[in-house]
């Protein structure tokens, strides 16, 4: 097949970008996306063109570093698959494809398709851990979980950090990112020492970051690839409130 590509370029987070014009022929239907662009990179380079810059690892869909917009969705048109699982077959000879990086303040571009996305990892930093002491393998039921909160919180920690959450809010927020984040340790009996400090620290570190509100669009669960429920975010929210009523002053209180 044949396929015209609007594709986003930018040589820095400094730089004015713009979008370039491709056409890439031979384009066979089990190629992945990713494939694809090697193609085009191939063809650039003979060129003497600079080769279109995306980032990418293990190509199978668990580290999110290959995310981008693909004609206005966040990792293109299939639901819970990330770029590099997305196969041209979902494509159709003479298709105008337009890829773009993702779109947020806190993700500045670093170079075309590439976007930083440190501010997650400072996120996780801020409160992403628990306090328990490390030594030989605990005996595996020495610490009873339920099984439904066994199951959530298996579901939460499912989050690759790819950010088509943030990509797609209208608000370039990163609740879903952050509630999954804080569910995986909330939900379980390790966690819960720690659970409203934890709740606190990571939405203020969210905050500092610049990314935005959520305001119950829902289009974060719909793009993301490992089918995280906007329930998290709710989870976080009474957490975080609680955390803050129980830190704040109460009248009468001394402040000295």
């Amino acid at each position: 097949m044949r396929l015209t590509l609007h594709i986003w370029r930018q040589k820095g987070r400094s730089d004015k970008g713009g979008f370039e014009t491709h056409q890439v022929d031979n384009v066979s239907e089990h190629m992945s996306f990713l494939e694809m662009l090697d193609v085009l990179n191939e063809g650039l380079e003979s060129q003497g063109k600079e080769p279109v810059a995306f980032e990418h690892d293990c190509r199978e869909g668990i580290c999110g570093s290959c995310g981008f917009v693909i004609n206005g969705r966040a990792h293109g048109p299939m639901t819970r698959t990330t770029v590099c699982q997305l196969h041209m077959r979902s494509f159709k000879d003479g298709d105008d494809l337009t890829l773009e990086p993702w779109r947020a303040k806190a993700f500045p571009i670093l170079r075309d398709l590439i976007v930083d996305r440190s501010a997650f990892d400072r996120i996780v930093q801020a409160g992403g851990f628990v306090s328990t002491n490390t030594g030989s393998a605990p005996e595996a039921n020495s610490v009873p979980v339920r099984r439904d909160c066994a199951d959530k919180s298996m579901d939460a920690a499912a989050c690759i950090g790819c950010g088509a959450c943030v990509a797609m809010c209208p608000n370039a927020s990163a609740s879903l990112f952050t509630a999954a984040k804080l569910a995986h340790l909330n939900l379980l009996p390790q966690g819960e020492p720690e659970r409203l400090i934890r709740s606190e620290k990571m939405v203020l570190q969210m905050d500092i970051e610049g990314f935005g509100h959520c305001t119950n669009h829902g289009d974060c669960e719909v793009v993301c690839p490992k089918g995280i429920s906007v329930t998290t975010i709710a989870q976080m929210n009474r957490n975080y409130v609680q955390a803050t009523l129980l830190s704040s002053p109460r009248e009468g209180d001394s402040t000295e």
